[in-house]
């Protein structure tokens, strides 16, 4: 209860903030995108991770607020990146299953683009599988009006669910996100080599990108370029950092003071 207290004053005083990582084509070796990540500055606590209280938030249903204010965000961000560099950057956001539920998503989204003036084609959401297991029809419909204005989407730990094959080609994905949990042994664990490999395919079958997620040593990266994924993230290709600093970085990659990976 207290935390949940604590959670609505946050709101209320603009306590959230967005960080911001790096994805990185490994066709060019330059940054081809920013996933947007939810923290929480604790006036007692300091940084305070979202593992601690999305749940809760889910739970209580300030999930929908939370996610308001960060799509807001996030889209007003991808408008300054927009106009400060040529085409701008696509960025990428996370949208809690529940949502579909208890939201108009397709009216969410539309509202922070409109707001804020961002380009739709450069707005990415992701969803996770669990998204696609209910009302299938229903779900295909509300990302298929998305996908028309422009909006991209991606399957976020894809692999650690039950809809893999059967869901993925029914619905207007562009990405399908490799979880970490298989990057992280990629070097090391011929299975989750052979795991990789096969949605990598799929991927690419379909007419889609493979990202992987949770990228932290050459390695890992070496491995991921073999096996043909699209583009990575991860502490290896930069750890998630403020806008300013997010910048900083993609204007030095633009420029080729900053090395390809």
């Amino acid at each position: 209860m207290r935390l949940e207290g604590e959670l609505r004053r946050a709101l209320a005083r603009r306590e959230f903030e967005l960080v911001w990582q790096p994805q990185v084509s490994l066709r060019t070796g330059r940054i081809c995108g920013a996933e947007a990540l939810l923290r929480w500055r604790h006036a007692a606590r300091g940084i305070v991770s979202p593992a601690e209280f999305l749940q809760l938030a889910e739970e209580t249903g300030l999930i929908a607020p939370i996610t308001e204010w960060a799509l807001a965000a996030a889209c007003s961000q991808g408008l300054a990146w927009m106009r400060r560099r040529p085409g701008g950057v696509r960025i990428s956001v996370n949208l809690s299953p529940s949502l579909f539920v208890s939201r108009d998503v397709r009216e969410l989204v539309t509202d922070a683009l409109a707001v804020s003036g961002f380009d739709p084609a450069l707005l990415d959401i992701e969803i996770t599988e669990r998204v696609l297991l209910d009302k299938v029809e229903e779900m295909a419909a509300t990302l298929q009006s998305l996908r028309e204005i422009g909006v991209s989407f991606s399957i976020d730990d894809f692999g650690t669910g039950y809809s893999s094959l059967a869901h993925a080609r029914c619905f207007p994905v562009q990405r399908l996100k490799v979880d970490q949990a298989f990057v992280a042994r990629v070097a090391s664990d011929k299975a989750d080599a052979a795991v990789i490999g096969a949605i990598v395919s799929l991927a690419h079958g379909l007419g889609m990108d493979a990202v992987a997620e949770g990228v932290e040593t050459a390695e890992q990266l070496a491995a991921l370029r073999r096996l043909g994924c699209d583009e990575v993230q991860g502490y290896l290709t930069g750890r998630p950092v403020p806008a300013c600093e997010a910048e900083e970085r993609a204007r030095a990659a633009q420029t080729g003071s900053q090395s390809d990976i």
